[in-house]
């Protein structure tokens, strides 16, 4: 059968949790996501980032609401009709649905039954700004990564993440010109205190004066796309709850 879609994704949409199989390529990854903003936020993130196009959900109740207004306009989603994908023959009960409708969406199986409204829209230039501001959020990360590299600086072999709490204070303090790997690795908080020793070795490197400047534009760049990031997550989560309003939904049942 022909492949329509190289990538492409089903969601089973519950009340608490979004089932979503991704298949790319011909390989299948499911993953399960809360219904909470933040995490139908990671849910786009991961979608987009795995170089996904079309998404499909069904249209039964209005739990798939708010998952279709936050991807709706980062992707082409596909809301179908549910009495539809169970009448397309080949159906397995053994056969998650989400993965189900993967299957039909990949191959041109499926066909959108709804046009959402205006008022759900709204969120179109919110979700597309966020998604700038991860991509932006990303990039300065890898540069980070790559700058202290550059310096010998082995934090990211030690550290889970380089820009954790213990992360972002010893590269501030190597940005503002401290090179006593021991004093360094007393920055570090929580489980990271039990590798001191090795951090001592992968922070005994060398930071020019350049890189300690673009390493402190860096990390104030970092703390403003994080500051950008919260204020945009809140107003899409002020968005989000306004579209449940009884009045917005008999508006919106009415279009």
């Amino acid at each position: 059968m022909e492949v329509l879609y190289r990538c492409c994704a089903g969601l089973d949409v519950h009340a608490k949790t979004v089932v979503a199989c991704l298949i790319q390529d011909g390989r299948k990854e499911v993953r399960t996501f809360s219904t909470m903003t933040d995490d139908l936020l990671a849910l786009s993130d991961w979608l987009v980032e795995a170089g996904c196009t079309h998404v499909a959900m069904e249209s039964t109740g209005v739990y798939w609401k708010p998952v279709f207004n936050l991807l709706e306009g980062l992707l082409e989603v596909l809301l179908v009709n549910a009495q539809h994908v169970k009448a397309v023959p080949g159906r397995k009960t053994d056969v998650r649905d989400c993965a189900w409708l993967a299957d039909l969406l990949r191959h041109g199986l499926l066909k959108a039954s709804f046009i959402p409204p205006l008022e759900i829209r709204e969120l179109r230039e919110l979700t597309r700004y966020r998604q700038t501001l991860v991509k932006e959020q990303v990039a300065v990360a890898n540069r980070i990564q790559r700058l202290i590299e550059s310096g010998n600086i082995k934090l990211g072999q030690v550290a889970s993440d380089v820009l954790g709490v213990s992360g972002r204070a010893m590269l501030k303090a190597l940005a503002e010109g401290e090179r006593d790997a021991a004093k360094l690795a007393q920055l570090a908080k929580g489980s990271l205190k039990q590798k001191e020793t090795e951090l001592r070795r992968a922070l005994h490197g060398r930071l020019t004066t350049a890189q300690c400047f673009v390493l402190r534009e860096l990390l104030a760049r970092i703390d403003e796309l994080d500051k950008g990031l919260a204020r945009v997550n809140e107003e899409i989560r002020r968005e989000v709850e306004a579209g449940e309003n009884p009045f917005v939904r008999e508006a919106i049942e009415l279009v």
